[in-house]
């Protein structure tokens, strides 16, 4: 049953693995630069590899001081070509971390089995704790005490893409790191792989944290590893984190709610669950002008949510943000009215993570381009 054991039969393809170049200088909030870098763990960066290489002690051919040599390469998703694809990659990948994993996961069981005999009562000791921290949006400075707490003591962090690299300098010396990010097309673990992982080394006794961009609970799919777990025995813990709408929204002075502008907020996805673009199925009953809409991982959708909540009423000067990589050094915004956002965000080149922001307390912003009077006028109307 455990993933340890399942995925044995994966194959060892060949591969290589992108740099990552350090940032230059520090953005402004309102910027045009383009940003190369990244706050946040890539699937193939030269940080994640020397943060996880533990688990990469198997692999003599790709030892972490040649890392920084490697060069970009790109993996298609087809294999028609003959180059090995991303799921060659991510099988690859997988097949080189399973003997560090299984040796770890002994010793853990090991060390359990040890200190349950000095106790000398006789009985099994029970499973270790699972927590599922909120990182918040990528500033460090936004953790909670409870998060950095709980950070500093885990035998075993699971991390995902959106968990900044500078978070991650939180964790204790001891501790050992996994990465289970996705991203758009790459998945280095399915959801189902990641349950497993937490339920085997639960098991064995880790205390095991489940490090998440933003807040879990919010589109981060931990309700879903919650619900696994608990169905399997495993006691876990939610320890919530800002969502990138409270963050970012409070880093550009947009308040989500504003009496007489904006009497609720409302969070959308970009995504469907089936893995559809087209998110048309929320746009009638969110065209709302009172309401501020705030969508998550919306970039590919926006054009269509855009189009649809204009036709279903919302008026198409209805104020707009777009914002890449929000509370970090490398962030960029994007204003614009409704009608002209995906034109300006296509413009400015924008990559995930975005954040878009739709609704008139957009105008409330300090740094909305239009003029402060403009702004004033909307709070006195109402």
């Amino acid at each position: 049953m455990a993933l340890v054991q399942k995925l044995q039969s994966f194959p060892s393809v060949s591969a290589h693995y992108p740099t990552r170049h350090k940032p230059s200088s520090v953005a402004s909030p309102i910027c045009s630069l383009h940003y190369k870098n990244s706050p946040f763990t890539e699937k193939h960066s030269i940080e994640r590899y020397q943060r996880d290489q533990w688990v990469y002690k198997n692999d003599r051919h790709r030892p972490v001081e040649i890392l920084e040599n490697l060069k970009y390469q790109s993996f298609p998703s087809s294999s028609g070509c003959g180059c090995p694809g991303e799921d060659s990659v991510r099988q690859n990948d997988i097949a080189l971390q399973l003997p560090e994993l299984k040796k770890l996961l002994q010793v853990l069981k090991q060390k359990r089995e040890e200190c349950c005999g000095k106790d000398g009562n006789g009985e099994s000791c029970g499973p270790g704790n699972v927590f599922l921290v909120g990182t918040g949006p990528g500033d460090p400075e936004l953790l909670t005490l409870k998060a950095v707490r709980v950070i500093a003591k885990a035998d075993l962090l699971l991390y995902d893409r959106l968990v900044s690299n500078d978070v991650l300098d939180l964790v204790g010396p001891d501790a050992r790191l996994l990465y289970v990010g996705k991203t758009a097309g790459y998945h280095s673990r399915t959801q189902e792989e990641i349950h497993e992982l937490l339920l085997s080394f639960a098991e064995a006794g880790a205390t095991v944290v489940r490090l998440k961009g933003g807040d879990p609970l919010v589109f981060g799919r931990g309700g879903e590893e919650m619900d696994y777990l608990q169905q399997k025995g495993i006691e876990v813990k939610v320890i919530p984190g800002i969502t990138a709408a409270s963050g970012i929204a409070a880093e550009l002075g947009i308040p989500l709610t504003h009496r007489g502008v904006a009497n609720s907020v409302r969070f959308l996805t970009g995504h469907s669950r089936k893995g559809g673009t087209d998110p048309l199925f929320v746009a009638e009953n969110a065209a709302d002008p009172d309401t501020t809409l705030v969508v998550y991982m919306g970039l590919s959708t926006l054009p269509s949510l855009a189009l649809m909540l204009m036709n279903h009423g919302l008026p198409v000067s209805t104020p707009a943000a777009a914002v890449e990589r929000g509370t970090t050094p490398q962030q960029r915004v994007v204003f614009a009215e409704l009608k002209d956002l995906a034109e300006k965000i296509v413009s400015a080149e924008l990559i995930s993570p975005t954040l878009i922001v739709i609704g008139k307390v957009v105008a409330l912003s300090p740094f909305w381009p239009e003029s402060r009077k403009e702004a004033s006028c909307l709070v006195e109307a109402t």
